[in-house]
């Protein structure tokens, strides 16, 4: 199957996935990250971190929401199934939210899980807010329905229940040597080592690590943290941002969360870069953006990744 599949047998199967065909792939998608998960640690405790070599070239994702059109646009442009195929140190790596505003939420999460299945080495998949535990979902939470609608309510809500436990699995965190750390959403203002990333969704809800990485904005002009107006995480100014990078030994903060008109954005002293990988309705914003990389660029502010950043 392999040899003969690109973007546009993907949006086909996407598109034509059956209830069986969408429980199978959530399913298998489950067991990989379970087996990957484990092998990480020597110790064999689950950890929600991947930790990445700086030698071999990253397409990074932002949010796509549902858009199915953006999400082939970037495998296509990217060159990311002809790379995988040949063997080519390339990673796949989505920043989360997958589902949700946009109208395809089933048909892009089930081509987001079937990349991760075919290419379970290259496809990182990392957790947003969307994809949040139940008291931390953001309103409107339109996936459900979109699953109830195309699959019929038992099924849809069969389907839900699978896929809220998928979630529970994606990463928190990606860290890329001593160079990057990729989060969804924002600074967990009171992280003091990398086992906080590691571990935050166990201590979730008596510590705010979790909802921080899901839901936190930075802010310019900020001293320190105040609460967010999204009703949930914080708005973080550059001295967080600073302190955070310092003790988890890492020059810039990746992360998505935020509309962007250009399809990115450059906060902090360059210690921040934001990608929103689409650019339809709601958002309506000029352009989506990805960002292409070879990791083995010594990189230290975000201002020298422009070149990198591909608009659409």
């Amino acid at each position: 199957m392999v040899c003969n599949f690109d973007s546009k047998e993907l949006m086909s199967q996407a598109k034509a996935a059956s209830f069986n065909d969408f429980l199978a792939v959530v399913r298998s998608v489950i067991s990989l990250l379970n087996i990957e998960q484990l092998a990480q640690n020597s110790e064999r405790v689950r950890t929600r971190i991947a930790f990445l070599p700086a030698s071999r070239t990253a397409i990074i994702v932002g949010d796509i929401h549902g858009d199915l059109e953006s999400l082939a646009y970037i495998l296509e442009d990217s060159g990311f199934i002809r790379d995988a195929k040949e063997e080519k140190k390339v990673q796949l790596i989505f920043l989360g939210d997958y589902g949700d505003r946009g109208p395809a939420s089933p048909e892009t999460l089930y081509a987001v899980l079937k990349l991760k299945e075919i290419f379970p080495q290259e496809v990182i998949l990392m957790r947003g807010n969307h994809e949040g535990p139940e008291d931390l979902l953001p309103g409107p939470h339109d996936l459900p329905g979109q699953l109830n609608q195309k699959y019929g309510e038992k099924s849809g809500a069969k389907l839900y229940a699978e896929l809220r436990m998928l979630f529970d699995h994606f990463y928190l965190a990606v860290l890329i040597d001593e160079l990057y750390v990729l989060i969804h959403g924002g600074v967990p203002s009171k992280a003091v080592s990398r086992d906080d990333l590691a571990y935050a969704y166990w201590k979730h809800p008596k510590e705010s690590l979790l909802e921080d990485m899901l839901w936190s904005d930075p802010e310019e002009g900020l001293e320190g943290v105040r609460p967010s107006p999204r009703g949930a995480g914080k708005l973080f100014g550059p001295d967080i941002t600073k302190k955070f990078l310092k003790k988890i030994n890492v020059k810039m903060l990746i992360r998505s969360h935020e509309p962007c008109e250009e399809g990115f954005r450059i906060n902090h002293n360059g210690k921040i870069l934001t990608l929103f990988s689409t650019n339809k309705a709601p958002y309506n914003n000029k352009h989506g953006a990805y960002l292409q990389i070879d990791l083995s660029k010594q990189i230290g502010n975000a201002e020298q990744l422009k070149q990198y950043i591909k608009k659409f």
